[in-house]
């Protein structure tokens, strides 16, 4: 018969094992989708060549990932609570993983949309269920620790996506890049069936509205799709309709028992509201500069997507060994500050782009860059600090699903509006010389909206209300 202190050292280590094993399988995650996001974006040129597209279909390939990881992304949250939060996860893995075989498989374009949609319905999934997961697994004492190691290996996705993508597609050709990803999501798979043991839900009692689910898929298809057929008729009626659908999912997360998505977080508690929406657009002024910046350097500047790919390792880079420092003086400095201070010169980041031309140094981009890297990596950290320190622990749940929401819905609005620019100015044509002067155009309109739209972000982030000196805890109803 074991002693106390020997099923105390016995429950330890298991609770070890547990906690590394969830910290892998996270962690590695949360580094396949922003690597794939950044690996693709230095892909498309080639893409553009093996597959014969035009520019609107290229744009298309990164909004078809987001899309679908938007559309997903809050019912996924909601099955999670109600089914179990490691099922929904590694159905996640699975699906994504099918997702990347059939893209590593495609020789048409079609092949290559359906894969790029179901690699963001996996990556939904997951995303959604992920932080979930940690946030179940480790006690508050190392739970900062585990979150810590999570966003990092974001942004080393971010940096190393562009080079390694660029490195494969120059010398193995862009299915490489999908082929990559088939390993780590069965061994991420497999690790999370063999050593995650247990199972982690939400409240009890909880059902799922479909009826919810259908409007918001529905709203967010039709506005996005219908927002790159604009100016045609056809494209505005569609995103007229969306943006109604839209309206009713929102009045019906309030009249629902069991809301996909807690709209009182936002109604009831300004910080949190403004501090989202502040994220929100940062990401909308912000995710497009690579996809556009990568195409300015393969076609106008003549660089192999190697090239490319260490150009835009930059920002990311800058943003990984910032944004920790960030975060730990965010503890002692109000978040606002720094978060508003990082959006300013965010600000300036993008206008600088909007002077780019044919003949622009290649320095003089790699330097903004490195701006642009300094001002996310000022806002992102310190703006999560301000988030999760706006509501009371029981809701990080909560909290967590809509910063990913909100963070997926400004990186699609961004395509959206990169997409819209290209449709309108560029056409359905490939890239071509004889086109790179609208093309350019079309780089110089989106940076310009971006900038405004960060100005926006300026004003939520510096009126959100202090969050160290009286933190604003919600009071959600049941």
């Amino acid at each position: 018969m074991s002693t106390p202190t020997e099923a105390g050292t016995a429950e330890s280590g298991e609770q070890a094992r547990l906690e590394r094993s969830a910290l892998i399988v996270a962690t590695v995650t949360s580094f396949i989708g922003p690597f794939m996001l950044s690996a693709v974006n230095i892909a498309l040129p080639a893409m553009e060549q093996g597959l014969q597209l035009d520019a609107v279909q290229l744009s298309w390939i990164a909004t078809a990932y987001l899309l679908a990881t938007a559309v997903a992304l809050v019912p996924a949250g909601k099955l999670a609570d109600i089914y179990g939060r490691k099922r929904v996860f590694a159905l996640g893995l699975l699906i994504y993983t099918l997702g990347c075989l059939a893209g590593a498989c495609a020789s048409s374009f079609l092949v290559l949309m359906v894969g790029r949609l179901v690699q963001g319905l996996g990556a939904a999934l997951f995303v959604s269920t992920g932080m979930a997961i940690i946030s179940s697994i480790f006690p508050p004492q190392r739970r900062g620790r585990a979150i810590g190691i999570y966003v990092a290996a974001v942004y080393i996705g971010l940096s190393v996506g562009p080079f390694v993508g660029g490195l494969l597609v120059q010398h193995l050709g862009w299915h490489s890049i999908f082929w990559l990803m088939v390993p780590l999501g069965l061994g991420s798979l497999l690790l999370t069936l063999q050593q995650l043991k247990g199972e982690w839900y939400g409240d009890p009692g909880q059902r799922f509205d479909l009826w919810s689910g259908l409007l918001y898929a529905a709203a967010m298809v039709m506005v996005v799709y219908g927002a790159t057929r604009i100016p045609s008729l056809p494209g505005w009626a569609l995103f007229s309709a969306g943006s109604l659908l839209f309206y009713g999912f929102l009045r019906r997360q309030f009249l629902v028992s069991f809301p996909l998505f807690e709209l009182r977080l936002f109604t009831t508690n300004r910080a949190f509201a403004f501090s989202s929406l502040a994220a929100l657009l940062n990401y909308g002024a912000t995710f497009a500069v690579t996809f556009l910046l990568s195409l300015y350097l393969q076609y106008l500047k003549g660089m192999s997507p190697q090239g490319a790919g260490t150009v835009l390792m930059v920002q990311p880079i800058m943003m990984a060994l910032l944004s920790p420092m960030a975060g730990r003086l965010s503890d002692r400095i109000e978040p606002r500050l720094l978060a508003s201070a990082g959006m300013v010169v965010t600000v300036i980041g993008v206008f600088l782009l909007t002077l780019i031309g044919s003949q622009t140094p290649v320095g003089l981009i790699i330097a903004d860059l490195a701006l642009l890297g300094i001002g996310f990596a000022l806002f992102s950290s310190p703006n999560m600090s301000a988030i999760m320190g706006a509501v009371e622990p029981r809701y990080y749940g909560l909290a967590s699903g809509a910063v990913a929401t909100m963070r997926l819905l400004g990186q699609m609005f961004s395509m959206t509006l990169a997409t819209l620019v290209l449709s309108i100015m560029v056409g359905q044509q490939a890239i071509t010389p004889g086109i790179y002067g609208p093309f350019l155009e079309s780089i110089h309109l989106v940076y310009t909206l971006s900038a405004l739209f960060c100005c926006l972000g300026v004003y939520f982030s510096w009126f959100r209300g202090a969050i160290h000196e009286s933190p604003s805890k919600i009071a959600a109803q049941d």
